[in-house]
C-alpha cells in the first residue's frame, strides 16, 4: 500500500482507496447563549448517507421577529473540514449574532469516498430537510424561508453556485425561496491555465488543486467538467435570468482570487445581478483561519448588509 496522495495536517489517501484524515481542533455544540449571544446544536440531514448539520441562533430580544436563514457549506476541496472546526464554528456562531440570522452549517460526505456529486446531492438535501423541518423544530420556528441564502468557502463556494443551478433546473424546495449566493474564495477550475497558474511561482499551488479536482470529479473527468469549469454549465437564457443576486468575496492575496474574479464577470455576462468585494492583502480562508480578526468582521459586516438588503 503506497500513498498517493497527502495534504499535510488535513488528510492522506493510499493505493488502496483507504484515506486518513487528521484530528484538528473541534468545538462542541452548545445550548448555552451566555457566553457569546448565540447556542448552537447538532442535527441529522439523513442518516442513512449518512449527513448532518449545525444550526446557530442568535438571542433575540424580539422573539416573534422573523430571521433570514444562511445554509453554509465548509470547504476543503472536497475531501476535507468540518462545520465542526474551530473556525467554522467561532465564525458562523458570530456571523449569527451580526447578521440577527439563523444559521444551518451542513457537514456533507467527502471525497474521495464520496467524489462529486455527492457533495452537491447532500447539500441540496438540506434545503429538502429545511423545509420539511421549520414548521416542526422549536430552533427552526422564527426562520424565514422566504429568505434563504447559500453561502460557503473554497469548496464551499463551489457549492453554492451547483446547487444554486440545481434548484434553478429542477424548480423544487418550493417553500424554500433562495434570495441570494455569498460564495467566499469559491473554488473553480479549467483546463487552460490562467495567467496566475502559469507563473513559475504557483507550480505547488496547481499541482494541489489539480490534485483535488483529480480526487473529487469523476473518474475519468478533467477540469473542463461543468462542476469546475462553471464556463460549461449549460442553462438556458430564461434560466439564468432567474438566478440570484450574487455577492462574490475575493482574498487579495489568494490563489483562487482570479478565479473568483472570472465567475464574477461570468456572472455579469449571463445577466446575473452580481457584486465583486476584494479583501485587500488577506489570504485564502482567512475568515476560518481567524475568525475574530478586523478583516472578519468587516467580511461579517458586509454579509450581513447584503442579507438584510432582501
Amino acid at each position: 500500500m503506497s500513498l498517493i496522495a497527502d495534504f499535510p495536517g488535513y488528510f492522506q489517501v493510499f493505493s488502496d482507496g483507504s484515506v486518513k484524515r487528521y484530528e484538528r481542533e473541534t468545538a462542541p455544540a452548545s445550548i448555552d447563549s451566555s457566553s457569546n449571544g448565540y447556542k448552537s446544536k447538532d442535527v441529522i440531514i439523513s442518516s442513512t448517507k449518512p449527513i448532518s448539520a449545525r444550526i446557530f441562533l442568535p438571542d433575540t430580544l424580539d422573539s416573534s421577529s422573523h430571521l433570514p436563514v444562511l445554509v453554509y457549506f465548509h470547504g476543503g476541496g472536497f475531501c476535507a473540514v468540518s462545520t465542526t472546526w474551530l473556525g467554522h464554528h467561532t465564525f458562523l456562531g458570530d456571523f449569527a449574532v451580526a447578521s440577527q440570522s439563523i444559521v444551518l452549517s451542513v457537514d456533507y460526505r467527502l471525497a474521495p469516498e464520496n467524489r462529486l456529486p455527492i457533495a452537491y446531492d447532500d447539500c441540496y438535501s438540506s434545503l429538502e430537510w429545511l423545509s420539511c423541518q421549520a414548521s416542526s423544530d422549536p430552533w427552526l420556528e422564527r426562520a424565514d424561508l422566504s429568505r434563504v441564502f447559500l453561502s460557503g468557502d473554497s469548496s464551499g463556494g463551489n457549492i453554492v453556485h451547483n446547487v444554486a443551478l440545481r434548484t434553478i433546473q429542477e424548480q423544487s424546495c418550493d417553500q424554500v425561496k433562495i434570495k441570494g449566493l455569498l460564495p467566499i474564495h469559491p473554488f473553480f477550475g479549467s483546463q487552460e491555465r490562467t495567467e496566475k497558474e502559469r507563473a513559475s511561482g504557483e507550480a505547488e499551488n496547481v499541482a494541489k488543486t489539480d490534485l483535488l479536482w483529480k480526487l473529487s470529479l469523476p473518474e475519468g473527468s478533467n477540469r473542463d467538467h461543468p462542476w469546475c469549469n462553471f464556463e460549461k454549465a449549460e442553462l438556458s437564457r430564461a434560466e439564468w435570468s432567474r438566478y440570484p443576486p450574487v455577492v462574490v468575496y475575493v482574498a487579495g492575496s489568494d490563489f483562487l482570487k482570479e478565479r473568483g474574479v472570472m465567475y464574477a464577470a461570468f456572472l455579469e455576462k449571463k445577466g446575473v445581478e452580481v457584486k465583486l468585494v476584494e479583501a485587500e492583502g488577506e489570504v485564502h480562508v482567512y475568515h476560518v483561519l481567524h475568525p475574530e480578526s478586523k478583516a472578519t468582521r468587516l467580511l461579517q459586516k458586509q454579509m450581513s448588509e447584503f442579507i438584510h438588503n432582501f
